[in-house]
């Protein structure tokens, strides 16, 4: 899978110099290529809602953040993306979706399934990247969004994009 790479390569291109994420397998490869680069500062967070403070704060210091995720935690993010819209901070989400395609977990459907429409109801612009070949351009596209127009955009990169899931034995 090299879309993680393509990734990467925009949030260089863009001077991303912090990214917050909890651990997701559908990010390993991304997480891993930010931990290896001295000039990122990786943040391994406790829960997603403080990545959404970590954007604010570094915009606030003259830097740009990302913030990944997967489709579950976008539920914990909810009362925090009040502070991005009221203070119109940019921010940048990379999630990762569950409940979607040949999902196993029952337990991920219903925040799966109103993943997109929970964002826009927070004034999040959403893109969505399902295979490897959009990945980049919808990346680029949304970190023009995010930091050009000072905006919040969320980009979904879908479960067919990341592969079925199954649980470690």
């Amino acid at each position: 899978m090299d879309w993680p790479d393509g990734i990467f390569a925009q949030f260089k291109r863009a001077d991303i110099r912090q990214v917050g994420y909890v651990p997701d397998a559908g990010h390993s490869r991304l997480i891993d290529l930010c931990r290896a680069d001295a000039n990122v500062r990786d943040v391994l967070l406790t829960t997603e809602e403080e990545g959404v403070a970590l954007g604010a704060g570094a915009w606030l210091g003259g830097e740009r953040a990302a913030l990944l995720m997967q489709s579950s935690g976008v539920g914990n993010c909810i009362n925090m993306l009040s502070l991005i819209r009221t203070c119109r901070f940019p921010l940048l989400m990379l999630v990762t979706m569950r409940g979607e395609w040949e999902e196993f977990n029952p337990w991920q459907v219903p925040m799966g399934s109103i993943v997109e429409p929970a964002l826009k109801l927070c004034d999040m612009q959403v893109t969505r990247a399902n295979t490897p070949d959009e990945v980049e351009s919808a990346v680029a596209a949304g970190i023009e969004q995010a930091f050009g127009h000072e905006a919040a955009v969320a980009v979904l990169l879908s479960q067919q994009l990341i592969g079925r899931k199954q649980w470690a034995k």
